[in-house]
């Protein structure tokens, strides 16, 4: 039986208290509606569709192609919400599988669990419920004497005997469609003006079909966010499963309620992280390597037996065996070969460094190209931006040795095993072999003949 997912995301996410919509909200580096989708698409096998209304165009723009979209609008409850799909989805799904997008711990297994059981019911109608002693303002389910479901009690309407009740309304439905869009145009108007989805199941029992219930009792992965206060605490679920998952895998995490590793991160067996480490929006790690303390890496490579100190790391790529730190940064389009050694206080953008290149501290290399076993004196800097605010290029080739408080001024060329004294400005090409010192920098040789 084909199932495809519905999600809904129209709400105005008022509890939030802000102008970004509820759902792309940031939980750990991904939209928070991302993990919903990625969820039902596994379960179902399908391309959801997610219903959107407010904030919807920077909603779809999020989701791309990853699912379907339908707008709602008004948005006149959850009921009037699924009608919206009915063009999309009659006559294409035997099954329709409908959930808030913002339950981003909802397990795969859950979910299968559910569309099993719909599978298996000869009634239109399977719900997943919760046992907990917390309803966080989930509606009540009722039972009839002989257990079987009989309604949906919201909390806002529920008697003091059926507040009392334990087992909660999930918001999570397996519903067969050809019974289920014929049933949307009986739920009535509430007195709020609204048409609810729950009303499916009092229409259901009426009817004599068997409503079926999956119970479950993990309250943590039925968490829904309408507050920062439920983000943030989803946010420390989600982050314990990560990094209990890269521990049983063969990674060492020395503290794991400081370290904060993204959901779409790798990592290779043995490397170590330190404490207060972030691994951030899609970076790979490889093998051996010791991460931190007091780093972070965004959507950067690194190979394998490399340390990174105390330093951030923004799109950047590290070969095996580079060690950086502490308080060095490496921005965009930087590129370290293999065997590469970046000391404290370090700062490397679009450029590459080949293999064995020693920048020991408070350095600047920017658009520039290094080669092998090139040493790099303190207080060096490429002055790569001219008075014309564009960019310029400087060439060090192999074996060069620059000196402390070199200043090339970009374009620039210092040729193989050239050496710039401490305190040069190179404003002109370096041929190879030279040595050139002073300001404005000159071969030594000629400073020699003046004499």
């Amino acid at each position: 039986m084909k199932t495809t997912a519905v999600l809904m995301a129209a709400g105005l996410g008022t509890r939030m208290k802000s102008a970004t919509p509820k759902v792309l909200h940031s939980l750990l580096g991904r939209p928070l509606i991302s993990y919903a989708i990625q969820t039902v698409t596994q379960a179902s096998g399908s391309k959801p569709v997610v219903i959107v209304g407010h904030g919807a165009a920077q909603v779809q723009q999020a989701i791309g192609e990853s699912a379907l979209t339908s707008v709602q609008e008004p948005q006149l409850g959850t009921g009037h919400a699924v009608q919206q799909v009915e063009a999309l989805l009659r006559g294409k799904t035997d099954l329709v599988l409908i959930m808030a997008a913002d339950m981003p711990l909802l397990s795969l297994r859950t979910l299968e669990s559910l569309i099993e059981l719909q599978q298996a019911n000869p009634g239109p109608l399977s719900l997943l419920t919760l046992i907990a002693q917390a309803p966080r303002g989930f509606g009540r389910i009722v039972r009839d004497g002989s257990g079987k479901v009989a309604a949906i009690v919201e909390e806002a309407a529920a008697t003091q005997d059926q507040l009392a009740i334990r087992e909660l309304n999930a918001g999570i439905y397996c519903v067969r469609a050809d019974w289920l869009w014929p049933a949307l145009q009986r739920i009535p108007l509430s007195a709020k003006g609204e048409y609810y989805l729950t009303d499916l199941v009092g229409i259901a029992v009426s009817d004599g079909s068997a409503v079926q219930a999956a119970v479950s009792t993990d309250d943590q992965e039925l968490i829904g966010i309408n507050t920062r206060v439920h983000l943030a605490e989803a946010e420390a679920i989600l982050r314990y499963r990560i990094n209990e998952a890269w521990m049983l895998a063969g990674v060492t995490i020395l503290d794991p309620a400081s370290t904060y590793i993204e959901a779409d991160v790798r990592i290779g067996q043995d490397t170590v992280i330190w404490p207060n480490t972030h691994l951030q929006a899609g970076s790979e790690i490889g093998a051996g390597c010791v991460i931190g303390p007091n780093a972070i890496l965004r959507s950067t490579r690194v190979g394998d037996h490399c340390k990174v100190f105390a330093s951030v790391l923004e799109e950047a790529v590290l070969e095996n065996g580079v060690d950086i730190g502490p308080f060095s940064h490496l921005r965009k389009g930087a590129y370290l070969s293999s065997g590469v050694h970046i000391g404290n206080f370090g700062e490397i953008k679009n450029s590459t460094l080949a293999p064995g290149v020693k920048m020991g501290h408070f350095s600047y290399i920017g658009d520039a190209t290094i080669g092998e076993a090139v040493n790099i004196g303190a207080g060096t800097i490429t002055c790569n931006f001219g008075v014309d605010k564009k960019k310029r290029k400087t060439e060090i080739g192999r074996g060069a040795f620059i000196g402390s408080d070199t200043m090339l001024v970009a374009p620039v060329k210092i040729g193989e095993n050239a050496v710039t004294g401490s305190g040069a400005v190179v404003t002109k090409d370096v041929p190879p072999g030279t040595v050139v010192v002073g300001v404005p920098a000159r071969e030594l040789k000629k400073l020699e003949e003046s004499k």
